[in-house]
């Protein structure tokens, strides 16, 4: 049997959140297909089929997966998973919102942002904001299984896999697409950025966030992330949170300003490779996973950092 992938995409370019899921269904030990639906995004089929070790990608061009409603393409995925043993998505909120209603109609148990496969019905998965790692074995017929990116390297192209044309079963009408408000930034993209900085609700304000966060990402050419306590206290808005109930993200360089460290926040960037945080508090628990920290006031350590980038 093989296994099928869920790809994460905009219609016009395959996000690498579809590249790093590869690598954990890769290790499932079967073939893998990748299940491209939307609509006129037959380039991204083709993008799907350079990576390497895809076995073949099944392309579902339709008006009504147009937005990847739930329904629209959980209705698809169910008709195709009589040829698969696994059904994969990565942990985003697309993936969230689909592969749920998958295993329900499947009804099969979800296996939620696993970040280690053990064997093929073995897997490891963090929980309690992960201080602890889970065991998870599935006796069901079907798996169901979405994938924490941020454990997972991408898996690279020099692949040639053949793209193949699927129907779209009938719209349900359970749903319907009104509008989207989508935010625009010059920034890289938080969930796949190499650097972010984050900063805290010690900032004090959303001004005083702007001002000091802004300059030093603008000079990292960095992503923007916060806290959950900034994003309550309304320095940044919900899309810009890092942790347990945010973003869960794995950088090359994360710079935590202001960030005392909570263990839902650690839960969203521990795994970073390098971790920099800059507090004045000593005994702030950030420091006890950063690899470098500063005990500094940020308003004068922030400035004292851009100003030696610049030099």
């Amino acid at each position: 049997m093989t296994t099928l992938i869920i790809a994460e995409h905009d219609d016009h370019s395959l996000n690498e959140a579809t590249a790093k899921t590869l690598t954990a269904a890769k290790a499932l030990g079967a073939p893998v297909d990748i299940l491209v639906a939307g609509l006129h995004c037959r380039a991204v089929a083709e993008q799907a089929a350079q990576l390497d070790g895809v076995a073949k990608v099944l392309l579902a061009d339709d008006e009504e997966l147009a937005h990847r409603r739930a329904e629209p393409v959980a209705a698809l995925i169910v008709s195709l998973a009589d040829g698969y043993d696994a059904i994969v998505a990565p942990a985003t909120a697309s993936g969230k919102n689909v592969l749920p209603r998958v295993a329900a109609l499947l009804d099969v148990m979800q296996v939620s942002e696993i970040t280690k496969v053990i064997s093929p019905t073995v897997f490891e998965r963090p929980i309690y904001a992960g201080n602890a790692i889970e065991t998870v074995e599935s006796h069901d017929p079907k798996r169901v299984i979405t994938v924490r990116i941020a454990a997972f390297p991408a898996t690279g192209t020099g692949g040639n896999a053949p793209i193949e044309t699927v129907g779209v079963p009938t719209d349900t009408g359970l749903s319907s697409w009104i509008s989207a408000d989508l935010s625009t930034s010059d920034r890289p993209e938080l969930a796949g950025a190499r650097i972010v900085v984050s900063g805290g609700r010690a900032l004090g304000s959303a001004e005083k966030f702007n001002e000091v966060i802004a300059p030093l990402a603008d000079q990292l050419k960095a992503a923007i992330g916060a806290s959950r306590a900034a994003v309550d206290a309304g320095y940044a808005g919900n899309d810009l949170q890092v942790g347990q109930t945010g973003k869960v993200i794995a950088p090359d360089l994360y710079v935590a300003v202001g960030i005392s460290g909570a263990i839902q926040h650690l839960a969203g960037m521990k795994d970073s490779k390098i971790i920099v945080a800059i507090n004045k508090d000593p005994d702030a628990p950030i420091f006890q996973v950063a690899d470098y920290g500063l005990v500094d006031d940020l308003f004068s350590a922030v400035p004292a950092f851009i100003a030696a980038l610049k030099g």
